[in-house]
């Protein structure tokens, strides 16, 4: 567990962004600068937090963990699905090879649950018993677990758009994905669901879902790229206390990933508008869950940098 005045250690120099000469042609996203060139691509996780379609400010040490957590996976993973990891020459940095993004998100699920639009629970909730090509049994309850897990595929939506849950058949016949690399997608993304409901059940979690995103390289081989089982990526509740929970009808026990979203909405911001500056104290307090999150999914302890990260970024990065 990092303390509370080491975290605050690095409010000084959050990256908040990058400008990286040299290392090819730059997109940037919501959290990652990305740069391409002769085949690799450099992603550098930054500081930024992002809700309501918004960046928001930065966290401290935000990235680093974020990294830290994908590489983790990365690493563990590569043996039993291939990925595009190459290296990790700093903590906010990975080089990987440059892939052509498949045209749908492969989302993995071992219960019914969810709030938002796109989830399994609220379409079943208001009657409908297929789900992105699956039959639905009557009966079942919010948070209850399924009887095998089930690929629910999602669209990958334009930026500012929303994502759709389809079936296989809907994203073929939409031209989103061919028959061939959906279904080596789904068969890699069932694999990677396995392998991390083993571990997560080995450190007392329950992995609920996920979502995977695979790319296809230049020979044609479709690898997972993006980030494994994160917990911006995916959801996990508490093994010991959800059998007792959902008998009695309470939700399950999780991990707190809305404490920046509920201090916003405590000072009347719900996306529109100037953003509010995020004081210090809450910046730390949201990274001390996130990070003890991380720690207990990874099963290992996280051990920051804090350095000044752009200039060790360039460093390490541009020599």
């Amino acid at each position: 567990m990092v303390e509370k005045a080491r975290i605050a250690e690095a409010l000084g120099h959050e990256l908040t962004g990058t400008d990286l000469e040299g290392l090819g042609t730059k997109y940037e996203g919501k959290v990652r600068d990305n740069y391409s060139q002769d085949g690799r691509r450099t992603i550098i996780t930054t500081d930024r937090i992002s809700a309501f379609d918004r960046v928001l400010g930065t966290l401290p040490l935000k990235g680093q963990v974020l990294q830290w957590v994908s590489t983790f996976w990365f690493e563990r993973t590569r043996d039993t699905v291939p990925n595009h990891l190459i290296a990790t020459p700093d903590p906010n940095a990975t080089v990987a090879h440059e892939c052509t993004p498949l045209g749908a998100e492969m989302v993995m699920r071992a219960f019914i649950t969810g709030v938002t639009g796109t989830s399994m629970w609220t379409h079943y909730a208001r009657g409908e018993r297929t789900f992105c090509g699956h039959a639905l049994p009557e009966g079942l309850k919010k948070d209850q677990k399924l009887a095998q897990p089930l690929l629910t595929p999602s669209s990958k939506a334009e930026k500012g758009d929303h994502d759709e849950s389809l079936s296989r058949a809907a994203l073929i016949e939409r031209g989103d994905i061919t028959a061939e690399d959906f279904d080596r997608a789904a068969e890699l993304a069932r694999k990677l669901f396995a392998f991390g409901q083993a571990h997560c059940a080995a450190q007392g979690l329950i992995l609920v879902d996920t979502k995977y995103e695979f790319g296809k390289l230049p020979n044609g081989d479709i690898v997972v790229i993006d980030e494994i089982h994160t917990p911006d990526s995916s959801r996990y509740w508490f093994a010991e206390s959800y059998a007792e929970r959902f008998a009695a009808g309470e939700p399950p026990e999780s991990f707190d990933k809305e404490y920046v979203r509920r201090w916003l909405a405590e000072v009347g911001f719900t996306g529109d508008g100037p953003v509010p500056t995020i004081p210090d104290e809450v910046k730390v307090e949201a990274m001390t869950r996130y990070i003890t999150a991380c720690e207990t999914v990874v099963g290992e302890p996280f051990v920051p940098d804090l350095s000044e990260p752009l200039s060790r970024l360039k460093k390490n990065l541009l020599g």
